[in-house]
């Protein structure tokens, strides 16, 4: 019954934008590190960013720094993903992922450090 639910995915033209949606459900999410993954098919699961619980900041991988903002409503239990100026390559199912634990810069993207994650949402970005 600890889970988190995703939503938010869908079909978006190059250059558009989306707001991936992850909610807890059985738990606190306001002190958990949280962490965002994506894979493609046939491809291994990506790192995409994280907001460490120890000291509440946030960091990106080099492919969507700038483009992607990871953010939380504490009173929703929800973390958020926008995404701006989607690019093809950004097709692939995004994860969310939470840590009760001390999440740290140096181990946020591993996804061995996460206790729950959501079940997935699809992106395609296509003409």
């Amino acid at each position: 019954q600890l889970q988190l639910v995703e939503s938010g995915g869908g079909l978006v033209q190059p250059g558009g934008s989306l707001r991936l949606s992850c909610v807890a459900s059985g738990f606190t999410l306001d002190y958990f590190g949280i962490g965002w993954f994506r894979q493609a098919p046939g491809e291994e699961r990506e790192w995409i960013g994280c907001v460490s619980n120890s000291n509440g900041r946030s960091y990106y991988t080099d492919s969507v720094k700038g483009r992607f903002t990871m953010s939380r409503d504490n009173g929703k239990n929800t973390v958020y993903l926008q995404m701006n100026r989607l690019k093809p390559e950004d097709t692939a199912s995004y994860y969310c992922a939470a840590d009760k634990g001390p999440l740290l810069q140096a181990t946020c993207a591993d996804p061995d450090e996460y206790d729950y994650w959501g079940q997935g949402t699809q992106v395609t970005v296509s003409s």
